[in-house]
């Protein structure tokens, strides 16, 4: 059965990050994978902004969707000013449903960015009104609840991240560097945001590209040792060596499958 899944990110950049590795094996495996960024990144820079850089951001991801094998959209909302009102949880719930979506992924609402965090309270608004043939009824209801699974993130309150699936991504490591590597604005350019939020960066552009994605890439191995185990118990000893990974936890709204279930649904 070929799945439909729809992730979404609150910047061009986001979803890549943290679901670019099982992405690319969902598509590899013929399933149709699309990300959403929920803002156009339009402030995330710190010498460009406004349409420039948000023509450029759009030019990036749709160059990543390309390496990755799926489809984008970026929502033309300013960068840091996306709220939770009606017309953004009309809009969610019409992406979700135009998708037919099987596996929505999206931040925590506890996320450190104000667009992360609503773009998950946006996502679970939307959970149980994907379904509700008589709100937005411009667009078809779904005819039964995806899944609704968050992305890995370290922050505690109020309570930590707990993945219930998790995925090894070796296999397509490089491409997920290959995406990275196609987003410069944020990436690579001295004036990037991690150019000038990370400590450390170099001066050499090259150097300065290589550190910033090795830096990123390293986030993913930080998956595979956190949470080692949970790597054991899906691809048994050969969960010891996987060195990168991306996990999820599943929210309690929409569709609830079984551990046996969430294991198919999600590519090895």
């Amino acid at each position: 059965m070929s799945l439909r899944i729809i992730a979404f990110g609150a910047h061009p950049d986001d979803c890549e990050l943290k679901a670019g590795g099982v992405a690319a094996k969902w598509a590899a495996q013929g399933h149709n994978v699309k990300f959403v960024a929920t803002t156009n990144g339009d402030a995330g820079h710190f010498e460009m902004s406004g349409e420039t850089l948000a023509a450029r951001r759009k030019a990036e991801v749709e160059r990543c969707a390309e390496i990755l094998g799926i489809e984008t959209e970026v929502l033309n909302i300013h960068d840091g000013e996306l709220m939770p009102t009606l017309e953004n949880r009309k809009t969610f719930t019409r992406l979700i449903r135009e998708w037919q979506a099987d596996i929505v992924l999206c931040h925590r609402p506890n996320d450190y960015h104000p667009d992360h965090r609503y773009t998950g309270v946006l996502v679970e608004d939307s959970a149980v009104l994907v379904v509700a043939k008589f709100f937005a009824p411009d667009t078809p209801a779904l005819s039964k609840n995806p899944v609704f699974l968050y992305y890995s993130d370290n922050f505690k309150k109020p309570y930590p991240f707990d993945p219930a699936i998790i995925v090894g991504i070796d296999d397509v490591v490089d491409r997920k560097r290959a995406a990275i590597e196609a987003m410069p604005s944020q990436f690579a350019d001295k004036d990037s945001w991690m150019g000038r939020y990370l400590p450390n960066v170099p001066e050499d552009a090259d150097a300065r590209r290589v550190f910033i994605r090795e830096w990123l890439i390293d986030r993913d191995a930080d998956v595979a040792n956190d949470y080692r185990e949970l790597l054991m118990q899906r691809y048994g000893a050969a969960g010891q060596t996987i060195k990168y990974a991306e996990a999820f936890e599943l929210c309690q709204y929409g569709a609830q499958p079984s551990p046996a279930q969430l294991n198919e649904l999600f590519p090895r």
